[in-house]
């Protein structure tokens, strides 16, 4: 083979403290010693409390969410965090929500700004005859939707446009991209829909009517202030740079589904001639991108072992001769083991 070729590989999506701190305080609601739930399900590693100013990494919060029910022995946690967590504003983005003319201008600053609450928010507005979704899609490398954390945030969300509307915002549905639970009473009563579960997106449903909804806490003076230290904010993250988002948005998708150049400009909140053009002015392509995230992705589940056909389904290719083809291509010669 010839020798590996050094390519980037993605910075790591990190997320603001805001979301940890809120859990501890509804951890300790509930009755749960948040420092000692935290500790764990982390194994006893050592963590940073919760401030304003620190980002967490990421793809560290699958770890927390997938032991929290068996911690708490509550299979519906997410569901019973979301109720009694309060929702404030803790960051420019909530102040943002809050200083905003109506929902739609709250919305629009949310979707826009959504990577500084969090680096694998896949969040945007969908507006069709009379009714709006809102996507909250979070995603995390390897990892599908995490049951109880989307609930916990999707219930949060409805708190906090209801604090935008004046309390007058209400629900017509509830989309949920993992499976239903066995029972789905605590969904109804909490919600006050039945939601829909194993859709393609995490999704809240609403009345286009209440986007016009005027917000008594309207500051416009305050809204440009706060939109312009949101740009400042969003602009210092290095994981929001184009090519890092896109690298990641692979990362997150390759092998769970078609990783085409739409859908990622779709998912980026970018039209696809807009994303195609940005590409190549800094010298890359979207092919080039998802060839370069393949190949990572391949040397590394190679190197771990990993059966070459099970490589080639993680690496997004359905059949092994496309797939060997490309690895060819990328090191001159056939995948080989370590013995």
């Amino acid at each position: 083979m010839t020798p590996d070729l050094q390519l980037p590989a993605a910075v790591s999506l990190t997320h603001s403290a805001t979301m940890r701190r809120l859990l501890y305080e509804g951890l300790n609601s509930l009755g749960f010693d948040p420092t000692d739930t935290y500790r764990r399900a982390y194994d006893g590693a050592r963590l940073q409390p919760p401030s304003i100013e620190s980002r967490q990494e990421h793809d560290s919060a699958p770890r927390f969410w997938q032991a929290l029910e068996q911690l708490t022995g509550d299979v519906d946690i997410g569901l019973h965090l979301g109720e009694v967590m309060k929702p404030r504003p803790m960051d420019v983005v909530g102040y943002l929500l809050l200083a905003s003319r109506d929902l739609r201008q709250a919305l629009d600053s949310f979707v826009r700004f959504q990577h500084i609450l969090s680096g694998g928010f896949a969040a945007r507005l969908e507006e069709r005859r009379d009714s709006v979704r809102l996507i909250i899609d979070l995603n995390y490398r390897g990892v599908g939707s995490l049951r109880q954390q989307i609930e916990c945030l999707a219930l949060l969300w409805q708190k906090q446009l209801s604090s935008v509307t004046d309390n007058e915002f209400s629900l017509s549905g509830v989309e949920f991209r993992h499976l239903p639970p066995r029972r789905i009473s605590e969904h109804k009563r909490l919600f006050g829909v039945t939601p829909q579960f194993g859709q393609r997106h995490d999704a809240l449903i609403f009345p286009l009517a209440l986007l016009a909804r005027p917000s008594r806490s309207a500051n416009p003076r305050l809204f440009k202030l706060l939109s312009e230290q949101a740009t400042i904010e969003l602009a210092e993250l290095s994981e929001n740079l184009l090519l890092d988002r896109v690298r990641n948005w692979l990362e997150a998708n390759l092998g769970q589904r078609l990783c085409v150049l739409p859908a990622c400009a779709m998912a980026l909140n970018l039209k696809r001639g807009v994303l195609q053009r940005d590409l190549a002015a800094q010298g890359s392509s979207f092919r080039r991108l998802h060839d370069e995230v393949r190949r990572l992705r391949a040397l590394k589940l190679l190197e771990q072992g990993m059966a070459t056909r099970d490589i080639a389904r993680a690496c997004g290719f359905a059949e092994l001769s496309p797939f060997y083809r490309a690895f060819r291509r990328w090191q001159g010669g056939t995948p080989k083991h370590k013995a």
